[in-house]
């Protein structure tokens, strides 16, 4: 069985219809964010990987103990368990800290699908930027970590 990934269309469907569900109003079940913040993230998150906005800040590390990028890219987006909760936003993607702040829900949750599909478009027309804790990634390990992504905050909220 393959891991579920955006470039599987019925799992970029099942994201898209959990997203849905999302209401500006949604509470939170664990975290920071509000429901408006969560999809601006998500938004910014599409949108330094595909390099409509730059990293900012240099490569981080999220383990307690240093590990390479590739173990933990390996681990984040194979081993079949959860991501942690309230892992703190980076400041490019977090509303409070540099990311972009909630419009008008409607129009922020129509922005961040408009993004979704550029991200998954076949071929894509813009070149992968590395993310900020895994480095270099291909096409396919991008594809599971959008899914992964957007599952984590989708769950953070009910969906």
């Amino acid at each position: 069985m393959s891991k579920q990934n955006l470039a599987n269309p019925a799992d970029k469907q099942q994201i898209v219809e959990r997203l849905a569900k999302i209401q500006s109003s949604s509470p939170r079940l664990w975290g920071k964010m509000t429901a408006p913040q969560m999809i601006c993230h998500l938004a910014d998150s599409f949108r330094v990987t595909m390099g409509e906005k730059p990293w900012e800040s240099a490569r981080i590390s999220v383990t307690p103990i240093p590990m390479p990028a590739w173990v933990v890219k390996w681990v984040a987006l194979n081993v079949p368990m959860r991501w942690p909760r309230s892992t703190p936003a980076r400041p490019e993607v977090d509303s409070e800290r540099g990311g972009t702040p909630p419009g008008a829900f409607g129009g922020d949750v129509r922005d961040l699908l408009r993004l979704l599909d550029r991200f998954t478009r076949k071929p894509p027309e813009f070149s992968w930027q590395a993310h900020p804790i895994f480095g270099a990634m291909t096409e396919a390990q991008w594809m599971r970590w959008g899914y992964l992504h957007m599952d984590h905050h989708l769950r953070q909220f009910g969906a």
